[in-house]
């Protein structure tokens, strides 16, 4: 899969990403400033409208001529005003006509939300309006100022305001972005895709990629380049460990193919032998064409686990007890550590008229490779029964009296080669069986092994019952124990 373009790669996406936050966090202080620049710009308005209406005081009849007032009030910017002494005189300038108040605005006890409201609906306002503000002046909180202004010389002072503040927002974004692009593009996006990179070519040329070299760093990109090295190593080990595994089986093949044969000419060699006057020979002969059959049947096994993978499943409607039958005939065939037929009693107890869906000679197969294992660990009797696993599927728990698994067989259970319970087995039989169960998308476990014998179960998916399911009776649901 190719990197994606720079337009879609992870620094595009960092960029646009700070440059959003950092107008974000701009958006965030913009508001209680924009409220603040209002407030402090109505503030000198009435320290202005304070010092004008001071004007009344020094005249000598305490009135102002026209032409004055006018004057006054356009250095304030408003249409009237009244100041309010802490003894309740009031000296007021007023043009002869003012116009009639739009709004009111009181500033004496006005919380920070009610501000930011106030400043964007002024902001948002299209009429030209004339407001009347109330507060106490900022030269004497004891004075109380009144004052009808114009709306529109306020709100183009914070259309000002507010553009210089967008122009140092943008400026302060662009390098901000720059400065966290730069930075973060350095620590993390160009080891990222030196990783990413790593890794494409580990997965299109596993063996011919070069190895791939970490840096000393000791974060977690450290930790993730040392880490892909370490897999490249052990995917390069493993294949390797493939192809010689490979090649080995293709040897084992070929040499199995001609063993079969040359064992094939000694038995019928020991038939005659069989034949023969000497008592001796016809003594020894049974023992030696045990050892020939049982040479035979290793090639075979071998020969079957080296396959790639189980053969695909032939799902029918099976019925149960017949197949389990017509295995532990052929597990009967079995022979013991001493060369002898196995004298086994297989005991079928799975119900008439209980079938499933499977593929009968997998499943057969899995169930010879049982009784087979049973036989020849020295079991003189096994058992098979069948009951519901909790929460639906099919439980089959073959049970022998055998003297149970030895502690090597058991901490290698299921490994091919390693979990023989006999002297020259190669375990092949519970690996195979497994295999044949996890195919069905069940389970081949070990459910308990003493000196009294031991119990496997074959688990089989929910689903896999097609009729019967009521033959089973009242048998308990859970695992264990095996019934008598």
């Amino acid at each position: 899969m190719p990197l994606p373009p720079v337009t879609r790669s992870l620094s595009a996406k960092l960029l646009v990403l700070t440059v959003l936050f950092v107008l974000l966090a701009e958006v965030l202080i913009y508001t209680p400033s924009i409220a603040r620049y209002r407030l402090t710009y109505l503030e000198e308005r009435l320290a202005a409208a304070h010092l004008a209406a001071l004007s009344v005081e020094a005249t000598p009849d305490m009135m102002v001529a026209m032409e004055l007032q006018n004057e006054l009030l356009a250095h304030v910017g408003a249409h009237a005003v009244e100041l309010i002494r802490p003894d309740s005189r009031v000296y007021m300038l007023s043009r002869s006509m003012p116009p009639t108040v739009d709004a009111v605005f009181d500033l004496r006890a006005t919380m920070a939300p009610r501000l930011a409201a106030d400043a964007f609906m002024a902001l948002a306002q299209r009429r030209d309006r004339v407001i009347r503000v109330i507060g106490p002046s900022p030269k004497d909180p004891a004075f109380q100022v009144e004052m009808v202004i114009d709306e529109r010389p306020m709100i183009r002072a914070m259309i000002d305001f507010s553009g210089r503040i967008l122009a140092l927002s943008v400026a302060i974004s662009l390098i901000a972005a720059v400065l966290v692009f730069v930075s973060l593009t350095r620590l993390l996006v160009r080891p990222m895709r030196r990783l990413t990179e790593g890794l494409v070519a580990i997965r299109r040329d596993p063996d011919g990629t070069p190895p791939f070299q970490p840096s000393a760093r000791t974060d977690e990109i450290g930790v993730a380049e040392r880490e892909l090295a370490d897999m490249q190593a052990t995917i390069r080990s493993a294949l390797r460990q493939r192809e010689r595994l490979a090649a080995l089986g293709t040897a084992v093949a070929k040499i199995n193919h001609d063993l079969r044969a040359i064992l094939s000419t000694a038995a019928l060699l020991s038939e005659r032998l069989a034949e023969s006057a000497d008592p001796e020979v016809r003594r020894v002969t049974p023992r030696l064409m045990a050892s020939i059959d049982r040479a035979v049947e290793l090639c075979g096994q071998t020969m079957t686990y080296t396959r790639d993978g189980l053969l695909p499943l032939a799902r029918t409607e099976v019925p149960l007890r017949p197949l389990v039958e017509e295995a532990g005939a052929e597990a009967l065939g079995a022979l013991r550590p001493d060369g002898e037929r196995a004298e086994l009693r297989w005991d079928n107890r799975v119900p008439e008229g209980l079938t499933v869906r499977a593929d009968a000679a997998q499943l057969s197969r899995a169930l010879v490779n049982l009784g087979r294992n049973a036989a020849q660990a020295g079991a003189a009797a096994v058992m098979v029964t069948a009951r519901e696993r909790a929460g639906g599927g099919l439980l089959l728990l073959v049970a022998d009296d055998g003297p149970g698994l030895p502690p090597r067989a058991r901490d290698n259970l299921f490994q091919p080669f390693a979990g023989s319970a006999r002297a020259g087995g190669v375990g092949l039989g519970l690996a195979i069986a497994r295999e044949v169960l996890r195919a069905h998308g069940g389970d081949l476990r070990l459910v308990e092994s003493t000196a009294a014998g031991t119990v496997f179960a074959l688990e089989l998916p929910a689903g896999i019952v097609v009729e019967g399911a009521g033959r089973l009776g009242e048998m308990p649901t859970s695992d264990s124990p095996i019934p008598d």
